[in-house]
């Protein structure tokens, strides 16, 4: 089956990812993209190629297409498919500074669940709200843990 959005996989269990997953949703206002849980069985149908410790180390975000952007790539690519993220795109083409930026990705990729205590991204994610859409009920932010909805 074709996928008409960009997937993007992301670790659910990380405050911070779960943060910058809720922003997300908030800067996608042409609802370009669909946020999928690592923990979603789905997931592994989107990127069969991609092992579970990959997921677990960075971003991705899967075309329609089927081609797979991984870290400060996925930022990058999404830069130039979100209307307020178009700067970071832009800057992320600047020669050089996507090589910078993916240094800087694993470090911080590499210490999230530390740097999600340090900064209180758990308290930070409860005071951003989600953004409930109604043509994508299968978003994995649009459901409790328990499954039935927020």
């Amino acid at each position: 089956m074709k996928r008409s959005k960009h997937s993007v996989l992301y670790d659910s269990d990380c405050p911070l990812c779960t943060f910058q997953m809720r922003l997300l949703t908030w800067l996608d206002w042409l609802d370009k993209v669909r946020l999928v849980a690592i923990n979603d069985p789905a997931a592994s149908g989107i990127a069969p190629e991609l092992t579970r410790e990959q997921l677990r180390e960075a971003i991705h975000c899967v075309t329609p297409d089927n081609r797979i952007y991984r870290g400060a790539r996925c930022f990058r690519f999404l830069g130039f498919r979100l209307p307020l993220l178009l700067p970071l795109g832009l800057f992320l083409w600047i020669p050089g500074v996507i090589w910078v930026a993916e240094k800087v990705y694993m470090a911080i990729s590499r210490n999230r669940h530390l740097l999600s205590k340090v900064f209180g991204c758990k308290g930070a994610c409860s005071i951003l709200p989600e953004r409930i859409r109604d043509k994508d009920p299968g978003s994995s932010l649009n459901k409790s843990e328990d499954g039935t909805g927020s």
